[in-house]
């Protein structure tokens, strides 16, 4: 198993936006997202800082992430939640979520 973490930050116009989708996840995102072999996935907020968990139970984490990204219920989802992020930093070079690097972990 995988223990992925990913931070970014929302636009502060879009927080409620961002946070209703949220509180109502489209079911065919969560299927996507089983199918894909991610679980225990949860999104935590502090203010406009979200902090993403999720734990990648596969063999293929690219072809995965591939699979998902093609799925057209998947582009909606973040044609929709993909303008109310923005990366952590400001310089950030990845697409809104930055992937973190684990420092330490209690088994």
């Amino acid at each position: 198993m995988l223990r992925v973490a990913m931070v970014c930050r929302m636009v502060p116009e879009k927080r409620e936006e961002y946070l209703a989708l949220h509180r109502a996840v489209w079911p065919g995102v969560e299927q996507t997202l089983r199918e894909g072999n991610i679980r225990n996935f949860s999104i935590f907020v502090r203010g406009d800082v979200l902090f993403g968990y999720y734990e990648y139970v596969g063999d293929d984490l690219a072809a995965d992430d591939a699979k998902m990204a093609a799925d057209p219920v998947t582009q909606e989802w973040w044609a929709r939640t993909g303008p109310c992020q923005v990366p952590f930093d400001d310089d950030g070079s990845e697409p809104n979520w930055q992937i973190m690097t684990e420092a330490w972990h209690l088994d």
